[in-house]
């Protein structure tokens, strides 16, 4: 019966396996903006474990945080904001969170910046098409914030469901500017241009991770073991790489 249900959630999420099937895999949900570092992060984990799998599960914070209260088969979560663990905590679905990276927003505009976007005041302006997170994931949140300290009155075109769909529609040119986390712009290349917002006009979002109340107990030593990989000086090399600050 167990075995049943937690199959089920798999499928319903997407996810391919229960965590406690295999004592050399484990799955970790992270953030959208994650998706990069995190997967130069496992690739590096599965380097230093031979034999071991690290599988991903990318979405946006919030949609993560509801899988883990549905039982999505989970070891470790790493979240956009304090905020989306928390939830978890209250939830009971995480063990002892620790922050450990933060991360700041920016503009991504098309390569040729066809609005002639140069800062953020720009954004209020009715001819621009921006697109923005959805208020409940984190980078939705950063920008309400963001958009408030600045007393900025901005009418996004669209409100998307984690910021690589905001990255993407930029990409794709279907908006003028989208409202992106920093590392987000260092990933993209020269898929788009990026627009720094001073630091006395940002915000900034700090990072958890926890390893998950419904991790296996043949794979809650291994989670244990990714989480310390990503606090560790290595682990924290490679995300700095990708743009990220220390906690």
């Amino acid at each position: 019966m167990k075995r049943a249900a937690c199959v089920l959630v798999a499928a319903l999420f997407g996810l391919t396996a229960c965590s406690s099937d295999n004592t050399n895999t484990i799955t970790v949900s992270a953030a959208a903006s994650l998706t990069d570092s995190f997967t130069a992060l496992g690739a590096a984990f599965e380097q230093d474990n031979s034999g071991i799998v690290v599988r991903f599960n990318f979405a946006g914070s919030s949609t993560l945080a509801e899988q883990l209260a549905a039982g999505a088969p989970v070891d470790v979560f790493a979240a956009a904001s304090s905020e989306a663990m928390d939830r978890a905590v209250q939830a009971g679905t995480v063990e002892q969170p620790e922050l450990f990276a933060t991360n700041t927003l920016a503009i991504a505009v098309p390569p040729n910046n066809p609005a002639q976007i140069s800062r953020l005041d720009d954004l209020a302006h009715p001819d621009i098409t921006i697109v923005v997170c959805d208020v409940p994931v984190p980078c939705g949140a950063a920008t309400q914030r963001l958009f408030d300290a600045n007393a900025l009155s901005v009418a996004p075109a669209s409100l998307e469901r984690d910021v690589r769909a905001v990255l993407t529609k930029v990409i794709q040119d279907e908006a003028d500017a989208g409202i992106v986390y920093r590392t987000d712009i260092t990933a993209a290349g020269n898929g788009v241009h990026g627009i720094d917002i001073s630091s006395e006009s940002n915000v900034i979002n700090s990072y958890p991770i926890a390893v998950t109340a419904t991790a296996g107990d043949s794979s809650r030593d291994l989670a244990t073991e990714f989480v310390d990989f990503v606090l560790s000086d290595d682990g924290q090399s490679i995300l700095r790489s990708w743009g990220f600050g220390t906690p």
